[in-house]
C-alpha cells in the first residue's frame, strides 16, 4: 500500500511494530502481514488498495492518530467511581502482589495472568481467550491462538519473547460471534482500543484485555541468537523463554530450546541473554517511542515482582495492576494475592520506567520533527554519561537488526560498544556517590 493510501507504516513515521492491526480491519483486504528483513512482522500489500480508506493508519498505535494512553484511558476508565491516576501508570483501582500455586511453576511470573484467564472462562466471563501459545512450526514458533477452555488456556503460559501479530485471530472475532478475553503487550493493547473506536463489532466482542509490562519487543532473530549461544545447530521447534530453576533466583531464568532431531538445550540469562536484552539488541525501532509501561489502555496489567523481598524466589510472584471493577471482583477468591501500594509496582518496574521517560526524552530531543509525538516532553539530559550510554545502545540496536553475518562474529562486533558502556559504568559509581556526598552536605 503507498504512501498515498495511509500505509501504517509510513504514517507511523516507520515505526511499524508488526501488531497486525492493520490488516485485520482493511474492508479490501488489502493488507496481510509477513516477515520482513529484519526478521519482525510487516504488513505487505496482498491487493491493490483502491479506496484510500485510511483505516489503517487510525488502527495504528504509532501512526499519530491523535489519541494516546491518557485520552484513551480517560475514555475507558476515567468515569469508574474510586479511579485514581498516576503519569507512571494511567489509571488504576487496586493492585496486588502473589501468585497462584497451580500455576506457578509453568508460568513466567506467579502464575496470576493465566490464573485471569481460566476464571473468565470458568465463570463465563467470556466465551473464548485469545493469547500467545507455541505452534511447533520453525517458521513461527509462537502465534496468537483462541482457547475455550481452561487446559488449552495453560499452553499459553509463561513468556514469549518473539513476535506475533493479531490479524489472524480478530479476523476471527470479527466472523464469530462471542465474548473474547485478549492478552497483549501495551502497544497491542492500544491498537485494539483504536480498533474498537473504528467497528463495532470488536466493541462488543472483545469484553476483557490483560496486558502484560513490556520494555521492549524482540524480532526472531533475538532467539536465534540465543539458540546460538546454547549452543543449537539443529532447526528449533520449540523454545521456553522463562525456565526456573531452584536453585536460582528468579531473575536469572533459563531459555531452552527443542529442536527437530529431539534435542534440548538450555541457557540462562547471566550467560549472555541479559546482555543481548539489557543493550536492546533485536529490539524493533518502534519500541524507541513507546512511552506506556504499565499497559494504560488494558482492564489490568500483571508484571513481575522484581522487588527485593520478591526476586530470590525462584518460583516467581506476580504484581497486578487493575483497572476494571470486573476483574477485581473476580480477584476477590480462589488465588494468593494481597493490596500493595501502587508505588511498589513503578520500583518494580524502574529501569523500564527510566527508559521510556529519559532515555525517550532524549531520542525525542534528537530526532525533533522527525519522532512521533508522545506524553514525554523532549529533553537533553544534563548528564553527559547517560546521554552516551543512550547512543551507545542505540548504535548497538540499529546494527543488530542490520547484522547478516555469522553469530560467530556478531557478539565481537559489537565490542567497542560495550568497551564503551564498562568504562561508562565504572564512572558512573564514583560520580553517584559525590552526588550523593555533595547532597548530604547542603541538607
Amino acid at each position: 500500500m503507498g504512501a498515498s493510501m495511509g500505509s501504517p507504516v509510513t504514517t507511523g513515521k516507520n515505526l511499524c511494530i508488526g501488531c497486525g492491526l492493520c490488516a485485520a480491519l482493511c474492508p479490501e483486504r488489502a493488507l496481510s502481514m509477513a516477515w520482513n528483513r529484519y526478521g519482525e512482522y510487516s504488513p505487505a500489500e496482498a491487493d491493490p488498495c483502491t479506496t484510500g480508506c485510511g483505516l489503517c493508519a487510525k488502527v495504528c498505535p504509532f501512526a499519530g492518530s491523535g489519541e494516546n494512553e491518557d485520552t484513551l484511558g480517560e475514555r475507558l476508565y476515567g468515569a469508574i467511581p474510586g479511579i485514581r491516576h498516576r503519569p507512571e501508570t494511567g489509571y488504576y483501582l487496586a493492585s496486588y502482589v502473589g501468585y497462584s500455586e497451580e500455576h506457578r511453576q509453568r508460568s513466567a511470573s506467579g502464575g496470576v495472568a493465566t490464573w485471569i484467564l481460566e476464571r473468565l472462562l470458568s465463570e463465563g466471563i467470556v466465551d473464548r481467550v485469545i493469547c500467545v501459545a507455541p505452534t511447533g512450526d520453525p517458521e513461527r514458533i509462537f502465534a496468537f491462538r483462541i482457547f475455550e477452555s481452561p487446559e488449552e488456556v495453560r499452553t499459553g503460559a509463561g513468556s514469549a519473547y518473539y513476535p506475533v501479530e493479531l490479524s489472524g485471530v480478530i479476523r476471527e472475532v470479527l466472523a464469530v460471534p462471542g465474548r473474547y478475553a485478549v492478552t497483549g503487550l501495551p502497544c497491542f493493547i492500544k491498537a485494539i482500543r483504536l480498533a474498537q473506536q473504528q467497528n463495532k463489532k470488536l466493541r462488543e466482542r472483545v469484553a476483557v484485555t490483560l496486558g502484560l509490562v513490556c520494555g521492549q519487543l524482540k524480532s526472531r532473530r533475538f532467539t536465534e541468537y540465543a539458540a546460538a549461544l546454547a549452543g543449537v545447530r539443529g532447526e528449533v521447534v520449540g523454545v521456553r523463554y522463562r525456565g526456573k530453576s531452584p536453585d536460582q533466583p528468579a531473575s536469572n531464568f533459563y531459555f531452552s530450546f527443542a529442536t527437530r532431531d529431539g534435542e534440548e538445550h538450555k541457557i540462562f540469562w547471566r550467560e549472555g541473554i541479559g546482555e543481548a536484552w539489557g543493550n536492546r539488541w533485536f529490539t524493533p525501532k518502534a519500541c524507541n517511542y513507546c512511552d506506556d509501561v504499565f499497559a494504560e489502555c488494558a482492564d489490568a496489567t500483571c508484571m513481575d515482582a522484581w522487588l527485593p523481598e520478591y526476586v530470590e524466589d525462584s518460583r516467581g510472584t506476580s504484581l497486578v495492576l487493575v483497572r476494571s471493577p470486573l476483574v477485581r471482583e473476580a480477584l476477590k477468591e480462589g488465588i494468593a494475592l494481597a493490596p500493595i501500594p501502587v508505588e511498589r509496582l513503578i520500583q518494580s518496574q524502574a529501569g523500564v520506567v527510566a527508559v521510556k521517560r529519559e532515555h525517550l526524552a532524549y531520542r525525542l530531543h534528537l530526532n525533533g520533527e522527525r519522532a512521533p509525538e508522545k506524553r514525554v516532553v523532549p529533553a537533553r539530559p544534563k548528564n553527559p554519561i547517560l546521554r552516551q550510554e543512550i547512543a551507545a545502545k542505540d548504535r548497538m540496536q540499529e546494527f543488530s537488526r542490520e547484522f547478516e553475518g555469522c553469530w560467530a562474529d556478531f557478539r565481537a562486533a559489537m565490542g567497542p560498544d560495550l568497551a564503551r558502556l564498562a568504562a561508562l559504568r565504572a564512572i558512573r559509581v564514583p560520580v553517584r556517590a559525590l552526588q550523593s556526598l555533595r547532597g548530604g552536605r547542603r541538607g
